[in-house]
């Protein structure tokens, strides 16, 4: 199977067309991978389903632009549908269209300015431990090696700069069991649970500003179990809570400042055990290459509240952002659509980027 040249909307339309839900990326990367086989001035490398394409000019300063090749399971939108300037399906927000701007100008750039790495990884959209970049990291960890990078993640053409950090605790609750008909001679550990969700409801969330950008921070109870029987007053319970933090704070800060808010609702016996924990990443704004484009293209520039692998590169010492051209919040829904203007305007800056350098 060919992809289109020449039509950067069709292009995307052909890459969405091709089914890649979490864990069967392979057909899509085959193709993918056959494509830059074609180019001859670029190494191309697999390593199990990802992909990773490099310039090899000897330039003072490397980029990175890395997308994931995966979807999350189609809602009723498998396939691809133009309609005038409107290309939808399962896919092509998140984060198809970023794919094909990368493909583009992988084709098309044969001498950028700076050296590019192009990554294509699979299994962005499930757990962590699955994600295509660590993957790679295993096995070829120098081919990920950068100055600055770029995640292709659906910005609306903004630059969301770094993201914040995330983590799961589990909050267990003990009491006593004794009989609901005598409840007096027992405590129960699901009726304590109110002043836990209560002082997760009344959480007062940070706003800090960090290199001039403003995240939001957020503490939300995502599960609740308890309960023995229907006639035992239960005497353990438990809610796991998610934070997202900021980025001028590190996991095991956040995860003090967690425990601090739920201290009042906790007695002996009970615990505060985490479960997750994904690093939150620094604007890196200060980077020039990143300076040049927004300067050139007058981007918006704003706080990524959500995670992304920015954080993966942040960790290996490369600033990091997100700018792409899909509608984050149409991401996973039946109404993903990618419009026209935001694919060409998207790839019009980064194809600036990649000719002119700083």
């Amino acid at each position: 199977m060919s992809l289109p040249h020449g039509d950067l909307f069709a292009l995307a339309a052909a890459i969405v067309d091709i089914a890649s839900v979490s864990f069967e990326e392979q057909v899509l990367v085959d193709v993918l991978e056959a494509d830059l086989h074609a180019c001859s001035h670029l190494s191309v490398e697999r390593i199990g389903d990802n992909l990773v394409a490099r310039t090899e000019l000897g330039r003072s300063r490397r980029l990175v632009l890395a997308g994931h090749t995966d979807t999350v399971p189609p809602n009723g939108n498998d396939g691809a549908r133009i309609e005038g300037d409107t290309l939808w399906g399962v896919g092509s927000t998140d984060m198809k269209g970023g794919i094909a701007a990368m493909l583009e100008l992988a084709r098309t750039v044969a001498e950028p300015a700076v050296d590019v790495t192009y990554v294509f990884y699979a299994r962005e959209e499930v757990s962590v431990v699955h994600n295509g970049l660590r993957e790679i990291e295993t096995k070829r960890p120098e081919l990920l090696d950068g100055d600055v990078a770029l995640i292709g993640e659906p910005t609306l053409g903004a630059i969301e700069a770094g993201c914040q950090g995330t983590l799961r605790v589990k909050v267990t609750l003990v009491g006593e069991r004794s009989h609901t008909a005598r409840p007096w001679m027992g405590r129960n550990a699901i009726h304590r649970l109110g002043a836990v969700l209560a002082l997760v409801d009344d959480y007062e969330e940070r706003r800090p500003i960090v290199e001039g950008c403003e995240y939001r921070e957020a503490l939300q109870a995502v599960d609740v179990s308890g309960g023995v029987a229907g006639n035992v007053v239960p005497d353990e319970a438990t809610v796991v809570i998610n934070h997202r933090f900021a980025p001028d704070r590190n996991g095991d800060e956040a995860l003090t400042h967690v425990r601090e808010v739920l201290a009042p609702a906790l007695g002996e016996g009970d615990s505060v055990e985490l479960t997750d924990c994904s690093p939150s990443a620094r604007p890196g704004l200060g980077d020039p290459l990143i300076a040049a484009l927004i300067e050139r293209n007058g981007l918006e520039v704003r706080a990524k509240l959500g995670w992304t692998d920015v954080a993966f590169f942040a960790e290996r010492g490369v600033p990091a952002s997100n700018f792409g051209p899909g509608d984050a919040t149409i991401a996973h829904t039946a109404d993903e659509r990618l419009e026209r203007r935001w694919l060409l305007d998207t790839h019009e800056a980064l194809h600036d980027l990649l000719v002119g350098g700083v």
